[in-house]
């Protein structure tokens, strides 16, 4: 049986915003999720884990 992958399982991330004069803390996160400059866009699980680190910089990012 071949494994489908849901939308609703998974969150686009988009970087919106520069890095310049954030918090380390905040870079650290952004960086975990793997965005590194404006315009990259990641795939990650819709999971409590990735929510938290979104929630903590969502001024960044936006999120579909």
């Amino acid at each position: 049986m071949a494994n489908k992958e849901n939308n609703n399982q998974t969150l686009t991330i988009t970087l919106v915003k520069g890095l310049a004069r954030i918090k380390p803390q905040h870079r650290k996160t952004i960086e975990s999720l793997g965005l590194k400059k404006i315009g990259d866009i990641v795939e990650r699980p819709n999971n409590p884990a990735v929510l938290g680190m979104i929630n903590q910089i969502n001024y960044l990012i936006s999120v579909k």
